[in-house]
């Protein structure tokens, strides 16, 4: 569905099921296309690669403790080639974890006063090298030994779901789940 005070912006819906729903199989085995859509909103078929990460706060670290860890930073970027900001936080489509904020951190707060979970983040790119690159796709090894492993450079235009997401950045779902009714809400980063 396309939001009406955002244009050409998709307007993502979170439904919620149980697990065992699911488990019983209670799934709509042919889900209902959108009756609105933009083309560019709509993934491609592609594989969702389930990679288990620890990642860190990166924008939304505390001005005096980045002004702390400066020199720390510095001495990272040195050794592995990367800034603590590419290297804390993946930006790409991903649950959990922190949003990979290309811009300022835009958490947003629920209605009883707490600050929303970080749900999903839906992007417009997937890494195709480096630190964040799925286990399951690697391909030969970089030229660049501190940038890690890399895609073939045959499949790189095809990795992902390929639907627009603005410039590089994307949208990100946040929810409480402190609330009983686990309102969600989301955020745009471009």
């Amino acid at each position: 569905m396309i939001h009406n005070d955002e244009a050409g912006a998709a307007l993502p819906k979170v439904y919620w099921r149980s697990e065992q729903t699911v488990a019983e199989g209670r799934v709509l085995s042919d889900p209902p296309a959108p009756y609105e859509h933009e083309e560019e909103f709509m993934p491609r078929p592609c594989t969702v690669t389930p990679t288990r990460a620890v990642e860190y706060p990166n924008r939304d670290l505390p001005g005096d403790l980045v002004q702390n860890l400066s020199q720390r930073f510095d001495e990272i970027e040195e050794a592995f080639g990367s800034s603590y900001y590419e290297m804390a936080t993946t930006a790409q489509s991903k649950a959990g974890g922190y949003p990979g904020w290309l811009q300022q951190p835009d958490w947003p707060d629920c209605h009883c006063g707490r600050r929303m979970d970080h749900l999903l983040s839906i992007t417009a790119t997937e890494p195709v090298e480096g630190r964040w690159f799925p286990l399951d796709e690697k391909g030969p090894a970089s030229p660049d030994a501190s940038r890690g492993p890399m895609a073939d450079h045959t499949v790189v235009d095809t990795i992902g779901h390929g639907m627009a997401m603005g410039d590089l950045g994307g949208v990100y779902l946040f929810v409480c789940p402190a609330c009983p009714d686990m309102p969600y809400t989301h955020r745009y980063d471009c």
